[in-house]
C-alpha cells in the first residue's frame, strides 16, 4: 500500500501518517467497510477508541484489507472509567483482543480528568509500562490543556507523543500549538473540519466552517471542496488530522488534498476565523459525574 500524504516523526522517532480515518460515531455495521475503503484509498492511519464501541470492526477491516499490518498505524484510547494502573492494563488487553492485534502503534488517554488527576497519572504510568514491554510503540493523550500536560510531564518519565484535541477553523487553540512545540508533542485534530458544530450545535450554517465565505472562496480558487480546503489547512499547519466518514466518496475526497498547498496568507486567513468557542465537551468536566 502506498500511504498518501506526509509522515510525521514523533518525539520517540516513531513515524505516523499525518492524515487518518476517524471512526467516532461510526456504527459497528459501517465501520469495517469504511476502514477497508480508507486503506484502499491510501489512508495509513486508523483512529478508534474503547468508548466508540467499534474496535472489533476496526480490527476486522484491517484484517480484511489485504494490507500488511506494518503498513497501517492504529490508534485506540483508554476511557476514563478504566483509569487506574491495573485497570488500564486490563482495558488495554481488552482493546487488543477486540482489535485482534499483538502490538499497538499509539495508545491515548481519552481525557485528563483533572479532578482525579492522581488516577490519570496512574494510568499514564501503566502506559509507560506498555511501552517498555514493547506492546505499544507510542503513547499520548487527548483533550489535555497545556496545564494538564505540564502536570503530567512533571510526574512521569515519558512525554506524550501526541495530544489529540478539538481543532478546526472556529476553534484553533493556538496556546496548545505553543505548548506542543515546547514539549515536542504532535498536534492531532479531532473534528478537523468542524463536524462537532453539526453533531452538538444547532446546525446553523453560521456555526459551520465549511460555509464560511473565506473557506468557500478558497475552494472555488483551487477547485476543491470546502472540506478539502480545511483539511489542507490542517496539514499546512503541521497538524495530524483524523476526519470521520463512512461514505466512500467522502473518504476518497478527504485524502485528495496532496496536489495543492495553501499560501501562507491563506493559512493565516483561515486561522483568523477562530471564535475561541469550544464545540465539544469541556476537558475540565469530562470523565466526572457531571460530564459523564
Amino acid at each position: 500500500m502506498q500511504c498518501k500524504g506526509p509522515i510525521l516523526r514523533l518525539n520517540n522517532e516513531v513515524q505516523m501518517p499525518a492524515l487518518g480515518l476517524g471512526v467516532f460515531q461510526s456504527s459497528p455495521e459501517d465501520t469495517s467497510t469504511a476502514v477497508k475503503t480508507a486503506i484502499a484509498d491510501g489512508y495509513g492511519l486508523i483512529d478508534t477508541a474503547s468508548g466508540y464501541e467499534n474496535e472489533a470492526q476496526v480490527g476486522q477491516g484491517i484484517g480484511e484489507s489485504g494490507v500488511a499490518r506494518a503498513e497501517i498505524f492504529v490508534t485506540t484510547k483508554l476511557r476514563p472509567t478504566d483509569y487506574g494502573h491495573d485497570a488500564t492494563l486490563k482495558a488495554f488487553d481488552a482493546s487488543m483482543e477486540k482489535l485482534g492485534l499483538e502490538m499497538l502503534d499509539l495508545y491515548l488517554l481519552h481525557w485528563p480528568v483533572p479532578r482525579d488527576f492522581d488516577n490519570t497519572v496512574a494510568s499514564w504510568r501503566a502506559c509507560e509500562r506498555l511501552v517498555k514491554e514493547g506492546r505499544v510503540r507510542a503513547i499520548g493523550v487527548c483533550n489535555f490543556k497545556p496545564a494538564h500536560l505540564d502536570a503530567l510531564v512533571a510526574r512521569c518519565e515519558i512525554v506524550p507523543a501526541v495530544n489529540q484535541i478539538e481543532l478546526h477553523p472556529f476553534f484553533v487553540q493556538h496556546d496548545h500549538d505553543v505548548a506542543h512545540e515546547r514539549l515536542g508533542i504532535v498536534t492531532q485534530a479531532w473534528s478537523p473540519i468542524g463536524g462537532i458544530q453539526r453533531y452538538w450545535g444547532d446546525g446553523a450554517e453560521a456555526k459551520d466552517p465549511l460555509h464560511h465565505p473565506v473557506v468557500a472562496a478558497l475552494a472555488e480558487k483551487y477547485g476543491k471542496t470546502p472540506a478539502q480546503i480545511v483539511l489542507r489547512w490542517q496539514i499546512d499547519l503541521g497538524h495530524s488530522a483524523i476526519p470521520k466518514s463512512v461514505k466512500p466518496t467522502r473518504i476518497a475526497e478527504n485524502i485528495d488534498i496532496f496536489d495543492f498547498a495553501l499560501a501562507t496568507e491563506e493559512v493565516a486567513a483561515i486561522s483568523a476565523l477562530d471564535t475561541g468557542k469550544r464545540g465539544g465537551p469541556d476537558p475540565e468536566t469530562q470523565g466526572t459525574p457531571e460530564g459523564k
